[in-house]
């Protein structure tokens, strides 16, 4: 990269001038290189006389005349260099020194970006996990959209990446969602029935008792209750769990494992958890109850795993159940939870470090509330009512690129406006239409080239790079610019978790491809000029196949 020569320029002149004795220390920072934000600044700018100026018991200035006096540049890619205010370093890059990037682009192809900060060690992302009692919303959907887009950028840097559901089938929910669908049952056979409140309300639940009316008839009333909830709640736990697992393949998203929490209790992990922390003395008795000394790794209050009555909180299943991830090999767990489970980070926190692990090899992503419009008009939500847009149906309406490409468009700390109308137009008023279409574009532009005569993607290496000479337009040097920062936005992507710079990045590239576009022909009547921006229309259309696949959303060849 561009950045990391000028780095390594920069240091070598520091050498140099030590070892000339203008500089009396070798003790050198970090050089940072930074593209201002003032093109007239250059094309690369480094504080490091400043940052240097106390241990070289030197005025910053003079420390970058000492570093600019030293410059050796034996690849001939400055144009010039000059000091700014109290002592920046300005670099300017002269415009034939980006050609390399489009070969840089050509050979990678599709592992243009990636770079290897994973070294191999396993990591999992475990996302949605939304319990099974009623179909995913919109905002599961952001959650799925971020998670599974976290997963592919930790993957594509060299992480070994398994993604997993965790399903909540074990609980007081799961009992609700039994007794709210028997009910439901009841009155289809013709009883009464007060149906409370707080129980499940939507229109889903009276299909699922339909369909349990259809196969046992009245045999359901004859029973005993406790089993008669029991069977409607596994019966409609595992049809609503088919129902998301179809929801989240229409939405592009597969998981490696689906892990139920009903079997950490079957398999006694839970019960043997709670023990050894018992004998650790990091569980103890409290008016009947057991608690976790969460205190003593920094919780603000010790939390109960063991109510008085007997039954387990979903806090000692999640202290077991995240023991089990790092028993399976995962160097590190990365966990992405709806913005109100916040104040759930520290105890899980303190179980992770309770088991031997270190705070380092566990990340929370919290993903915000999605506000969904209609025509600017919010649309209401309530799970438990019932009354709410479901992932489904907004995947049906607008597509599933369109969701994907929206849900990521804004950090996932930021709560996000959602509008069905913006995501159906077909206009640059649509992020992913402004994208995909770049690349549909170029993509027609390359058939016509073809159809000419003219195969850019057959090019060896040597020639492609002889057809570099034709790219001089301060417009084609623009996008060699923004081509060349593509890895490094991939790498920060990756250690933030933040798949929105990669949205970002991808409307910022089509922008500059649709201001190109409107100045200068591709398909002229000068062969090399051709050939040259053919070559670096096909770079621009590689990169953003990448960063779509990164997020999810496909590259459309017309559109």
């Amino acid at each position: 990269m561009m950045k990391e020569t000028i780095r390594t320029l920069v240091l070598r002149a520091a050498e140099r001038a030590h070892e000339a004795g203008v500089l009396p220390s070798d003790d050198f920072p970090p050089v940072a290189a930074e593209t201002p934000k003032i093109t007239d600044h250059g094309d690369f700018s480094t504080n490091m006389a400043m940052v240097m100026a106390a241990t070289q018991k030197m005025a910053p200035r003079k420390i970058a005349e000492a570093i600019v006096a030293h410059l050796s540049d034996a690849d001939g890619i400055l144009l010039k260099t000059e000091i700014a205010g109290p002592g920046f370093i300005n670099f300017f890059v002269r415009p034939e020194a980006w050609h390399g990037v489009l070969d840089a682009v050509h050979a990678a192809d599709e592992r243009y970006g990636a770079v290897d900060i994973g070294k191999g060690r396993k990591v999992q992302v475990e996302f949605v996990s939304a319990n099974p009692t009623g179909p995913l919303h919109v905002g599961h959907g952001r959650g799925a959209a971020v998670g599974d887009s976290v997963a592919s950028i930790l993957a594509f840097c060299g992480y070994d990446v398994e993604r997993e559901y965790y399903i909540n089938d074990s609980g007081r929910q799961i009992q609700t969602l039994g007794r709210s669908v028997f009910l439901r049952y009841k009155a289809l056979c013709g009883e009464a029935v007060d149906f409370p409140g707080d129980y499940y309300q939507g229109e889903y639940i009276i299909d699922l008792a339909r369909q349990i009316l259809a196969d046992k008839k009245a045999a359901l009333n004859e029973t005993d209750e406790a089993a008669a909830v029991d069977y409607c709640a596994r019966f409609a736990a595992r049809s609503i769990l088919e129902g998301i697992r179809g929801d989240l393949e229409a939405f592009g998203v597969r998981f490696d494992r689906w892990f139920s929490e009903q079997t950490l209790y079957d398999a006694g992990h839970v019960e043997r958890t709670i023990g050894d922390f018992r004998d650790r003395g990091l569980i103890y008795e409290q008016d009947g109850a057991l608690w976790f000394r969460t205190s003593a790794y920094g919780d603000e209050k010790d939390r109960v795993v063991v109510r008085a009555n007997g039954l387990t909180t979903y806090f000692a299943s999640d202290i077991a159940y995240h023991q089990n991830k790092y028993e399976r090999g995962m160097a590190r767990v990365i966990d992405v939870w709806g913005a109100d489970h916040h104040g759930y980070i520290p105890r899980m926190t303190a179980a992770i470090e309770a088991s031997g692990m270190r705070r380092e090899q566990f990340d929370v992503i919290l993903v915000q509330l999605v506000n969904l419009l209609r025509g600017g008009e919010p649309v209401a939500m309530s799970s438990r009512a019932g009354q709410f847009e479901t992932l489904k149906d907004v995947v049906d309406e607008v597509g599933a690129d369109a969701a994907r490409f929206i849900f990521l468009t804004r950090h996932y700390e930021s709560k996000l406006d959602f509008d069905l109308e913006l995501a159906k137009k077909k206009s640059n008023d649509n992020p992913v239409y402004y994208v995909q279409y770049v690349h549909a574009r170029i993509s027609s532009i390359l058939a016509k080239g073809e159809a000419a005569g003219i195969d850019a993607g057959r090019l060896d290496p040597a020639q492609g790079r002889s057809l570099n000479a034709a790219l001089t337009a301060p417009e084609e040097i623009g996008l060699l610019k923004l081509m060349e920062r593509y890895p490094e936005v991939v790498a920060s992507s990756c250690r933030l978790m933040e798949p929105h710079r990669i949205t970002y990045y991808l409307m910022d590239l089509a922008a500059a491809f649709h201001a190109y576009y409107n100045r200068h022909r591709v398909l002229t009547d000068d062969a090399d000029v051709t050939g040259g921006r053919l070559r670096l229309v096909m770079g621009v259309k590689k990169i953003i196949r990448n960063g779509l696949t990164l997020l999810g959303v496909s590259s459309p060849e017309r559109m």
